[in-house]
């Protein structure tokens, strides 16, 4: 079974990254198709921060109030000194002349996804999104591209276009059909994931909604959502990944950060490996790969969703110019060159910087860093510079000036 148009963009993969092309391609009136794996939105445990800029290209199409109302706006976050209690506060107040939106949003990223699906099943009859369906193979040629897809059920359809988009994540069947090269290296340790209901804002009441800890068992993060609390935690020294992922190892865990009579509700634990890698290559022909699909990276500082975002935006507005008979050829390597250095050198390099802050075991060094960090916060232009890294404004006003 053959469907699609010849100008259609095929998307692989129904995520934030590839919902946000398809909502931007149906809003310039460009036909698009998505095709995801899962037959629903996926909750699994997975991005929970919105940067500001991200907050300000949402706006436009009136996704961000919906977010912020299934979220907390975070107006600070810290890096915290857990035994002691002193803290390096930073304060996106400092922002409020560069963005609409000077904080932090917390939220999980499955509620974007659902905002976006209904807004695409609302208001762009021309979009598609194929869920429960597998992209199995690709092919291009001068004149376009095929994809063929296949259901649960073994039910396959033909699809046909003229560019695909591989945004399908870390584990990319787009990135493995093009045979490319994913450059970098994996970190040794395993970050566990948990989430409690415990109201630990309640119990420590100097935190923040997003708090960086060092312990004097190794590091851990306190981010709060609606209704819950999430922390990432580490195997102890000589505690295998199985054992660290038990719930009575999570408990401990969460004993330490504050011990109290009672065990914590324990609501979900899921253990991931830390990545940092980007593709040799964004645009191979007619098919061009974002958001993960593209470029991995530490979680820590809420990057890689946002950032995968980022290039949906540039990449739609690339193929706006290219649908209204501009080059492609060479708006395609803008976009490489716009957004591959920025992955490498802000997504990246801030990432691991921040992992690599938060891995420091040392007393010595962790007093030093939090004495310039204190330094930093204290100073208000050198707040607002460091703010505007690490809200990942400075690497988009950097994308947008490469020709």
């Amino acid at each position: 079974m053959s469907s699609g148009t010849p100008e259609q963009v095929i998307i692989v993969g129904g995520g934030p990254v590839g919902l946000v092309m398809a909502m931007r391609l149906g809003h310039f009136g460009i036909p698009a198709v998505v095709v995801e794996a899962d037959e629903e939105v996926s909750r699994a445990l997975k991005a929970s921060t919105f940067h500001p800029p991200t907050l300000d290209m949402l706006d436009e199409y009136g996704i961000t109030p919906g977010l912020i109302a299934a979220g907390l706006v975070a107006p600070t976050w810290q890096v915290r000194m857990h035994e002691t209690g002193e803290y390096a506060e930073f304060d996106l107040s400092a922002l409020k002349d560069e963005t609409p939106h000077p904080y932090r949003l917390q939220t999980e990223q499955w509620k974007l996804s659902e905002l976006l699906l209904a807004h695409i099943r609302a208001k762009l009859p021309g979009t598609q999104v194929l869920m429960g369906y597998n992209c199995v193979a690709i092919a291009q040629d001068e004149h376009g591209v095929r994809v063929t897809v296949e259901t649960a059920g073994k039910e396959r359809k033909e699809l046909s276009g003229r560019y695909l988009i591989g945004a399908d994540g870390a584990r990319s069947m787009v990135r493995a059909a093009l045979d490319l090269s994913f450059e970098g290296h994996t970190f040794p340790e395993t970050t566990v994931l948990a989430t409690t209901s415990f109201p630990f804002h309640e119990h420590i009441p100097t935190l923040s909604y997003i708090n960086y800890c060092w312990a004097p068992t190794g590091t851990f993060s306190l981010l709060r959502l609606p209704g819950l609390w999430r922390a990432s935690l580490y195997p102890w020294e000589g505690e295998s990944i199985e054992d660290a992922t038990r719930p009575e190892s999570i408990q401990k865990k969460l004993q330490h950060i504050l011990p109290r009579d009672e065990p914590y509700d324990i609501m979900e634990i899921r253990p991931y490996r830390i990545h940092q890698r980007v593709v040799d290559t964004y645009v191979n022909g007619r098919i061009v790969l974002a958001g993960d699909a593209a470029h991995i990276n530490s979680p820590s500082g809420g990057m890689g969703m946002n950032g995968g975002i980022h290039d949906a935006f540039n990449l739609s507005e690339k193929l706006r110019r290219i649908y209204a008979g501009e080059n492609a050829d060479a708006l395609l390597g803008q976009y490489e060159r716009q957004r591959r250095p920025i992955a490498i050198r802000h997504v990246l390099q801030q990432s691991g910087r921040n992992r690599a802050r938060m891995q420091e075991r040392g007393a010595e060094q962790r007093r030093k860093t939090l004495e310039e960090l204190l330094r930093k916060a204290g100073d208000p232009a050198l707040a607002r510079e460091y703010l505007l890294e690490t809200s990942m404004i400075l690497s988009l006003r950097e994308a947008a000036a490469i020709e």
